[in-house]
């Protein structure tokens, strides 16, 4: 089954998140910061990144600019899950190369449709 990195640094969403995945049968690996998640994006080569934006050091739009103009992660695909709903928050994730956007807390089925469509299987 794939593997799934989820980056946020709130221990709730982590465990909540974490459930989610690993009920529909994921393998998931947690980071809790920006930076941890740009390591372990490189390190263990996720199939998918679901990335929260506001953490404090470096912020799930500068961790995702990073990861999906690196050449060797580039083909992962990031999904944005966040509480920051605004249009202008979806477009600036998208200019970072997110293929996706999700608002918390996330409801299951679309979350885990999401990701169906963006992990090749």
């Amino acid at each position: 089954m794939a593997t799934i990195l989820v980056v946020d640094d709130s221990p709730t969403i982590l465990s909540g998140t974490t459930k989610i995945l690993q009920a529909a049968g994921y393998e998931v690996i947690q980071a809790e910061n920006g930076a941890d998640g740009i390591q372990k994006a490189m390190n263990d080569n996720p199939d998918l990144i679901l990335m929260d934006v506001v953490m404090p050091e470096m912020n799930g739009f500068q961790a995702t600019r990073s990861i999906t103009t690196n050449p060797d992660t580039k083909h992962i695909p990031v999904i944005m899950l966040t509480t920051k709903d605004q249009e202008t928050d979806k477009v600036w994730a998208k200019r970072q190369g997110a293929s996706d956007y999700v608002i918390k807390p996330p409801k299951p089925e679309e979350l885990l449709n999401k990701i169906k469509s963006l992990i090749k299987a």
